[in-house]
């Protein structure tokens, strides 16, 4: 199932969306469609880092230690 969503954009960057569509054969749709979903994928990497980053619970290692930590996983 979708949804038909209605928002406005400024004009330069519907422009650049235009002919982005064009350029690619595309429908302007299609690249906003595959632009939100890159982008809240990538925001949810970014709540979780930052939820992990205020966790006070979550222990901070250094480098050395997390290598160390690899090397056991991996031993070569």
């Amino acid at each position: 199932m979708t949804m038909t969503v209605c928002f406005r954009l400024p004009d330069g960057l519907f422009s650049e969306l235009a002919r982005l569509a064009a350029s690619t054969d595309r429908s302007r749709s299609y690249i906003m469609k595959k632009a939100l979903e890159q982008y809240l994928e990538e925001y949810a990497d970014y709540r979780i880092a930052l939820n992990r980053f205020k966790d006070e619970e979550d222990g901070i290692i250094s480098s050395e230690e997390m290598r160390k930590l690899l090397d056991n996983e991996n031993p070569v």
